[in-house]
């Protein structure tokens, strides 16, 4: 990805457009915004008529796949704004397709995408992430593309969801160096004994590894991130060319992420965070669940040929002895590669995407909804 030049700011480029994909212009055609006649806010519209926010959101039927965006030729995508209800976070596909392969480069759970995988916001001030009061979720990971865009979201839960989003791309510049970005969602649940969770594995290119997002959800009593985190990089088999100290280490803290006197405390920076601490509430909340970023942009991990990561869940035991934990683990790797395609796992089905009633979050039904319900 490219680094953020502030100095070019001011600088006037005759090549490049701006574009913009949204309900309110599906096709980001010039001059076609707010130009609807019908949409899920034509009701309310009723007495402005066009132009007065006819069609800002779209709903997407239970089972059914929505395209988001669809972009021919070059051009890079620079934000993506997206919200939804809590209740679709982890019931939500988010896919892309690059330059139009009929497999994606990115095939990711909504929320896992925008480091809230538990469906519980929580507040992350990151350089490409940013997820704001009530669920607006910012994604400012450059996608550039060469011949062509395809952003889809599915809706894999039994009920019909209504989304609100924003696509903004640029096209007119020379996209033919760039990688593609990919992101991936892997989970164990729970992990197997002695067995690390796999993060990414039999990718095979040139590329470079950008981010690393876990939501991690503790299975057992004690503290449970003294796993390392392991890249193995080209001809690595055994062992890796890169490995961390540290789950907590990892991701920017130290010593259990534990202030003294507060326990475990959230933080979220440019680059890495735990902005996520979900805590036993004595009734259903039985666990502890943690949401924790890194995102490699000043430190990209380069490989050449192949690359594999993994991370341990280590305890500990008596005697100053590591355990083996066997956690709730999903993680969503995110890696640029010089092809649009990429092995990737099996699409995750319903039920490995759910997070389990009786220990998720009972929502507050006295709650004001952020936005009117599905007429």
């Amino acid at each position: 990805m490219r680094d953020l030049d502030l100095s070019s700011i001011s600088t006037t480029r005759r090549d490049i457009q701006t574009r913009s994909i949204s309900p309110e212009n599906f096709d980001g055609s010039p001059g076609g915004g707010g130009r609807a006649i019908e949409g899920t806010g034509a009701d309310c519209a009723r007495d402005l008529g066009p132009g007065w926010k006819i069609s800002p959101s779209v709903d997407v039927k239970a089972g059914e796949t929505f395209d988001l965006a669809q972009i021919n030729g070059g051009g890079r995508i620079t934000h993506l704004w997206i919200t939804t209800h809590t209740d679709n976070w982890r019931t939500l596909l988010l896919r892309a397709y690059w330059d139009g392969s009929t497999e994606p480069a990115i095939e990711v759970p909504y929320g896992d995408f925008f480091c809230n995988g538990w469906g519980v916001f929580a507040q992350v001030d990151s350089q490409t992430i940013a997820a704001n009061p009530h669920g607006g979720f910012n994604s400012y990971w450059p996608m550039p593309f060469r011949d062509g865009a395809r952003l889809t979201i599915e809706n894999t839960s039994s009920v019909d969801v209504r989304i609100y989003y924003q696509v903004t791309y640029e096209i007119g510049g020379d996209y033919s160096n760039e990688s593609y970005l990919h992101a991936q969602w892997r989970r164990s649940n729970p992990l197997e004994l002695k067995t690390p969770h796999t993060i990414i594995e039999g990718v095979e290119g040139n590329g470079h590894y950008v981010g690393t997002y876990l939501a991690w959800g503790v299975n057992s009593n004690g503290w449970w991130g003294e796993g390392e985190i392991k890249f193995y990089l080209d001809g690595d088999t055994e062992y890796p060319t890169i490995c961390g100290t540290g789950t907590e280490d990892y991701f920017g803290g130290a010593w259990n992420f534990d202030v003294p006197g507060k326990g475990y405390t959230e933080f979220s920076t440019p680059y890495l965070g735990m902005p996520q601490v979900i805590r036993p509430d004595g009734l259903y909340l039985s666990q502890q669940r943690f949401g924790m970023y890194r995102w490699h942009l000043a430190d990209p991990i380069y490989f050449r040929e192949r690359l594999r990561v993994d991370i341990q869940a280590l305890g500990w035991r008596s005697g100053w002895r590591y355990l083996p934990l066997r956690d709730d683990i999903s993680s969503t790797a995110l890696f640029y590669l010089d092809r649009p395609t990429a092995r990737r796992p099996k699409t995750p089905s319903a039920d490995d995407l759910e997070v389990h009633i009786g220990s998720a979050p009972v929502p507050d039904l006295g709650a004001t909804p952020m936005r009117p319900p599905l007429s």
